[in-house]
């Protein structure tokens, strides 16, 4: 993976050629990570993958995080590698939450975080957006399916979220199934 130098350089070459893509960078526990605009992030991964002396060509992984309470609360990362030199690099788009800006919304209701979806030009990023968006609620817009992956259709809010009340929901396992109610419906 390029070093904290070799990152800045790549950063550099990045916004020289989208100006404003590249927010910042940050290399720590030997993971190299470029921070983008969320806007431009189809323009940075597809120079990563198609810039010669590059060539990260394997999308090995989007997911999400929040990071409340900072700003921006959201990031989807994407795990890009370059097989041939066995390196890895991570860019995380810096998604920002349009609810912190009103509200407070009811549950279910508050207007939701988006981000360009990737899925034609990297078709494995299908499942994981749909993931993201299911635990999350961050919208790819332009994804071809986007739905809930994980959780019921009818699921109100996203579990992954640090504000998201923990606890109250039944578990059901095998031997409690005809206690539970709503199991068979």
């Amino acid at each position: 993976m390029p070093d904290a130098a070799g990152l800045e350089l790549i950063a550099a070459e990045i916004n020289e050629r989208h100006p404003g893509a590249i927010l910042g960078t940050y290399y720590e526990h030997d993971q190299a990570c470029l921070i983008a605009e969320p806007e431009k992030i189809r323009e940075v991964l597809a120079w990563l993958r198609d810039t010669p002396g590059q060539e990260y060509t394997f999308l090995a992984s989007v997911h999400g995080a929040d990071y409340l309470p900072a700003v921006p609360r959201f990031g989807v990362h994407y795990e890009l590698l370059n097989m041939a030199r066995v390196e890895r690099i991570r860019v995380r788009a810096a998604v920002h939450d349009p609810a912190a800006e009103g509200g407070p919304y009811p549950l279910g209701e508050e207007p939701l975080p988006e981000v360009p979806s990737i899925t034609d030009e990297w078709p494995t990023a299908n499942h994981q957006e749909r993931e993201v968006y299911d635990m999350f609620g961050i919208v790819f817009r332009g994804h071809p399916d986007l739905r809930r992956i994980l959780m019921p259709e009818d699921y109100v809010g996203w579990p992954q979220r640090r504000d998201f009340p923990i606890g109250g929901e039944p578990v059901i396992f095998t031997n409690n199934e005809r206690e539970v109610p709503g199991w068979t419906q």
